[in-house]
């Protein structure tokens, strides 16, 4: 396959930011909801009690974000088809539901893979080919992306250095298939902001970036890790535990996430994913109502 780079990025570290609104595989802007003030997709994990019980079958999901919650693109996490990333059946099936929904695929979360900080060149290497069959599944669905994990044992030095290694191989890989590599603050060194600017910096590759999430910043603040991320977003995790009478969220300042993501420049899909005990289709329309309301309120994403 003739390869061919998803964005275009100039010299610098400006560029290499990516300030540029998120695209799709064709290189435009990824369109909304009609109608619609911000642009909204539902992460799979939202789901994960009912999908891990039978409640919810894992082909439904597409056809649940469109008529449980009118989301029109969703990101699939590969714990719930762990064994499906060559299924052709499956993913045939998968995609066919969500294009007769009008439900755009957006990324898959890939979990289990193994290290792509791993110091062992050659345990890393077995973890970055583990990842190609994503890559591939990603591009079959027609989502932009895969997020990874940016995970290691060793110095945050050692796992930094191995880290860039192994995302720029699995960056390299990806570009054929025009596929980006996101990775999402997610534990360990990658819960730290800066940390994780840096790594991706310093792979520096033009489909390589971020994915940050409002939480799993440990004790790291979170509004600066947001912001410390924002320049290589390609999407954005909104986590949601809970709320209060007034419908805010008890955990993160949604409004003061969404003021960072609007002056970053920022205009691709907010994920939901709802966290929260109880009933977890009340998360999700609570999650997307709040965000639904700021963004009328700030008039963000308006054209």
């Amino acid at each position: 396959m003739k390869r061919r780079t998803l964005l275009q990025v100039g010299a610098g570290l400006a560029a290499a930011a990516f300030t540029a609104p998120l695209f799709g595989n064709s290189g435009r802007i990824i369109t909304n909801t009609p109608g619609g003030p911000v642009k909204i997709s539902l992460a799979q994990w939202s789901l994960h009690r009912q999908l891990r019980s039978g409640a919810l079958k894992v082909l439904d999901f597409p056809i649940k974000a469109r008529k449980a919650f009118a989301i029109d693109a969703v990101e699939y996490v590969n714990q719930f088809f762990a064994d499906k990333a060559r299924d052709q059946n499956f993913l045939s099936a998968l995609k066919a539901r969500a294009i007769d929904h009008g439900v755009k695929s957006l990324l898959i979360m890939v979990d289990a893979e193994g290290d792509l900080g791993n110091p062992n060149a050659s345990e890393r290497q077995l973890a970055v080919e583990n990842h190609f069959q994503w890559v591939e599944a990603a591009k079959y669905l027609g989502c932009h992306s895969i997020r990874v994990n940016a995970g290691g044992q060793g110095s945050s030095r050692e796992v930094s250095s191995a880290c860039r290694d192994g995302l720029r191989a699995l960056s390299e890989f990806a570009l054929d298939f025009d596929i980006n590599i996101v990775v999402e603050n997610h534990g360990g060194y990658s819960s730290n902001g800066l940390w994780l600017s840096q790594l991706l910096q310093s792979v520096d590759m033009p489909n390589c970036g971020s994915l940050p999430d409002f939480g799993n910043f440990g004790d790291y603040d979170r509004y600066l890790g947001v912001e410390q991320l924002m320049p290589f977003a390609r999407g954005i995790s909104a986590k949601s535990f809970s709320f209060d009478k007034r419908g805010n969220e008890t955990n993160t300042d949604f409004a003061r996430m969404l003021r960072i993501i609007q002056k970053a420049g920022y205009k691709g899909y907010i994920g939901i994913e709802y966290e929260g005990a109880g009933d977890e289709d009340w998360g999700i329309k609570a999650t997307k109502e709040l965000l639904l309301r700021l963004a009328r309120q700030g008039d963000l994403y308006s054209e």
